[in-house]
């Protein structure tokens, strides 16, 4: 089992079904990114070492997931659920599969490699 894998099936139900569903959600919206840990949790980037140039993670807490993008305040999100983090990344917070919007998150994650590209 891959680390990424590992790292969701390690959490408690309804966090692992979340996670293991955005994990779908960027790997089909993400081709070309390639999936590691990094600092303990997944991180999505391009290149071959995790964190060169990474474009989202996943990391968990006790009540919900982060999902957060490294460019995430230059995203376009008109429903301003990405919150503003440090540096130029914003994150939302996921307790459950239907917090996630695919299409949006697809569309979020599009604008985010497209900025990670530069």
């Amino acid at each position: 089992m891959d680390p990424v894998t590992t790292y969701l099936a390690g959490l408690e139900t309804p966090l692992r079904e979340a996670g293991e569903k955005l994990r779908t959600v960027i790997d089909v919206a993400l081709p070309a990114a390639t999936a590691a840990m990094w600092h303990g949790h997944p991180v999505w980037g391009l290149g071959d070492r995790p964190g060169q140039t990474p474009i989202c993670l996943v990391k968990a807490y006790a009540s919900y997931l982060t999902f957060g993008l490294w460019h995430g305040q230059d995203v376009v999100d008109d429903t301003s659920r990405l919150a503003p983090g440090a540096r130029r990344m914003a994150s939302v917070k996921l307790r459950a599969v239907d917090d996630i919007d695919p299409e949006l998150f697809t569309s979020w994650l599009r604008q985010a490699y497209g900025l990670a590209e530069r």
